[in-house]
Order: structure tokens, then sequence, then C-alpha cells
């Protein structure tokens, strides 16, 4: 009967949408069992590109062909490499899932990409930061989690540490002590410290301390380790957060920290104390970012390579990789790019990369290869490159970039398309001043493009 209890108990408060539950089945079948085919075609997968993709990645050759798009652009040829991924090993059990029902049921550009709410813009008691760039209201965490936070009035704080071993490619967080934490059953809690590694919400990015009984000033001393590139810190944010551990039934929430490691001070190693704060609820609609994308861009003139090659200027476009992609429901997800020289958006001038399945930093390592372009061409158009995540049948857009020297006009005439940033009109000007040399890029993701019919 007891054991019937807490079963039930535990059924009960499990706030898991079926299709979460059902994916995270599926996830913790292909981490654990290790004879099924997925299992050992990932295995094989991971085997052959930890050679290859670290590093310097090269865009591959491959044959020519053209297609007639508007305006007098061809489409030439797109290359890809095999899927790089890495993933951290963590703890899977919990009582507090939290998931939050959010999902983005559009396709289309002109629907899904909306200005953000400046207002909600603004700092507040916990902070959550996925880039260097700006400042979110409320905790990042607040986007995936559902559930009553507000039980007990959160006070305290907690003392941790966070070194980076670039030799193990670890992140290694050092959590010490609590101290003055709220007590969550009649004068006492049993406290337990868990950390998330932002925007990733799976299994594999969740660690956990022991629980110390009894106390509202546990001392942990434990290190939690993740396995990370220092190439995508910058686009990490580090949760850490306070729970009282409650056998019967649900978790009491006792606070948070949440660290951008894009702005943190590596050369600090010592711990730091920092106060607990509340969880305050994000809009998503306040997201001006889900993720940073790496690429490279050149133009190469008509008969820049001489003997009156190429007949028409090139435009070429390597993506090389995403960086911290925020998904609808955090976690790893299945992502990838699409691409337009506008204004010809038809689907002659539309080019794709392969889907990257299950990571938040998927190398997509395509190129996308573009002809017809006279020089008066470059300054009229804009390479639009967007970023969706696959869901089951149906991609929904995250976010993406525009390409252009932002003058609002394209051939004499107003467009919504032209609106990029500072930083995106900077990387086309380079491009356009250094012909046949490539423009290294790392440009974030942004989710408030102008909308464009299509």
């Amino acid at each position: 009967m007891v054991h019937a209890t807490i079963r039930h108990r535990k059924t009960k408060n499990r706030d898991v949408p079926l299709s979460g539950l059902f994916n995270g089945e599926k996830e913790e079948n292909t981490v654990n069992n290790n004879t099924s085919p997925e299992a050992v075609r990932r295995l094989k997968d991971s085997e052959e590109e930890s050679g290859g993709t670290q590093g310097s990645l090269k865009p591959a050759p491959t044959p020519r062909t053209k297609i007639p798009v508007g305006q007098g652009l061809q489409r030439k040829s797109s290359t890809s490499s095999k899927e790089y991924e890495k993933k951290s090993n963590g703890y899977s059990e919990e009582h507090e899932d939290e998931y939050d029902g959010h999902n983005g049921d559009s396709d289309s550009l002109s629907s899904c990409l909306t200005e953000p709410d400046p207002t909600s813009l603004k700092t507040s008691s916990s902070t959550g930061s996925l880039h260097s760039g700006y400042t979110l209201s409320g905790s990042m965490m607040s986007l995936f989690s559902s559930g009553d936070f507000g039980v007990v009035e959160v006070r305290g704080r907690i003392q941790f540490s966070l070194v980076y071993d670039s030799q193990r490619e670890e992140l290694q967080v050092k959590v010490c002590r609590c101290e003055d934490i709220a007590s969550a059953r009649k004068e006492r809690s049993d406290p337990y410290v868990k950390t998330y590694l932002l925007p990733d919400k799976s299994s594999h990015s969740k660690k956990k301390t022991a629980v110390k009984k009894k106390t509202l000033n546990p001392v942990y001393d434990q290190t939690l380790r993740y396995k990370v590139r220092i190439g995508e810190l910058r686009s990490r944010t580090l949760n850490l957060s306070v729970w009282h551990a409650e056998p019967l039934g649900r978790n009491v929430f006792l606070g948070e920290v949440e660290v951008s490691l894009g702005l943190w001070d590596w050369t600090c190693t010592m711990p730091l104390w920092q106060n607990l704060q509340p969880r305050v609820l994000l809009n998503p609609e306040s997201i001006s970012s889900r993720g940073t994308i790496l690429l490279s861009i050149k133009f190469i003139p008509d008969g820049y390579e001489g003997g009156g090659l190429p007949l028409t200027g090139e435009l070429h476009i390597w993506l090389r990789e995403a960086q911290g992609l925020l998904g609808h429901k955090g976690g790893a997800i299945d992502s990838f790019v699409r691409s337009y020289i506008l204004p010809d958006a038809s689907r002659q001038s539309g080019q794709k990369t392969r889907v990257v399945k299950r990571s938040i930093s998927p190398t997509y390592n395509h190129t996308m290869v573009y002809d017809g372009f006279h020089s008066s061409d470059v300054r009229e158009a804009c390479a639009e490159l967007t970023v969706w995540q696959r869901e089951g049948l149906k991609p929904h857009i995250l976010g993406g970039i525009r390409l252009s020297c932002g003058t609002g006009q394209s051939y004499g005439e107003d467009v919504s398309w032209m609106d990029s940033t500072e930083d995106e009109i900077a990387v086309w000007n380079s491009m356009i001043e250094n012909p046949n040399r490539w423009v290294d890029a790392t440009l974030s993701i942004r989710t408030n493009l102008a909308p464009r019919s299509t």
C-alpha cells in the first residue's frame, strides 16, 4: 500500500505534457540502451565525426549546377558535412520536472517574427543573460518551467566557484555551501543544489549535489562537471537552484542564481557568494536572441579569377555552426538553416542545410553558392538566413539574420527586409570591400526580423 501511494503521488505531481514525456522516454532509451540500433548508429557517427569536425572546418567542393532565379541570381551548389555533437553526462532523476507548454505553432516568417516588447527587456532580481549584449527580465529557466515557486519566501545565499579546464574541455562548478536559506517544513529544510547549463534542460545538462538533512546552512564541497567546448561558454547560462527534498511529494523551490558565462571573469577561481533569487517568470516574447550563428561569406566579382571567370559575380555563404540554440521547450533540438537571396524569395532561390539532430550547438558545415550577380546587385540584395527547429512534421522558426547594406530600400523601392543590424551591415560591407576573401562572423540569431510577404 505504501509503495502504491508513493507511485501515485509521484505520478500526480509530474507536470509534464505528453509530448515531453514521450520525448523524455526516447532520450532515456537512447542514452541507456547501448544495444539498440539507434545507440549503435549514434556511437558510430560520433566516432566518425570526432576526428573530422574539430578545429578548422573546410567547405567541401561539389559539382556546380545552375538554376535561374529572380533578379538574375542563380543557385549553384550546396554542401554539408556530417553532424558533430558533444554531450555531457548528467543525472536523470527528480520530482520537480519543469516543462513549459509553450510551443510556437507557425512556420510563416511574417507571422512568427514579431518585435519584442521593449518594456520587458529590463533587469530584475533574477537575471539570465544568454549573451553579453543584453539582459532579460526574469529567470531563463522559467521559460521551461511550470508549477508553484512562491510557496516559500526565498532568502539566503550560495557560495560557489567556476573553473574551466582547457585540457579536459571541462567546466567545473564547485558548490561550496549555502547560508540562511528558507525553511520548507517546520523550521527545517533538507536542501540540495541542482544545476543546468542552459539553454540545455535535458537530463544530460542536469547535475545535483547530495541532500543535506535538517539544516538551513548546508555544506556541500562538491564539484559538478560539464564537458563543453570553450567556444560555447559565451552562449551558455549556468543555473544553480536550491531545493528542499520532499520524499513523498513535490520538492520545494528555495531560490536560484543564474550566471551568464559570456560575462564571467575566468581569472577568478576563488569561491564567491551570491544571494539567492526568486524565480521570476520570463515572457517568451521578450527573447531578443535564441543563440549565435558562426559563418563565413565572400563575394567574387565577375572576371576576378582571370580568364573572364567567373562569368558573373558569385556569393558564397559558408554556414559553419550555431551555438546555444534556445528551443521552444529547452534542451537539445533538431535544427536546420534556410537561406534566401532577397528580393527573390522563390523556391529556386531558397536553400537549406541538412537537419542536425539533438544538439543545441549544431555543426552544419554547409556552403551555399549563388551566381548571376553584378557589382551593383550586391548593394541592393539581402542574404536572409533563418534557423528552424523541427518538431514532428512541422518546423518552427527560432530566428535569423539578414546581411545587407540596411538601407531600407532595394532597387529604389521601400522594403521591410532591409532591416539589418549594425553588426550585420558591417559584415556585408566588409565582404564588398574585400572581394574574393572570406569574412568570418559570429552573429546573434535575432527574433525581431521585420515580417516580409512570401
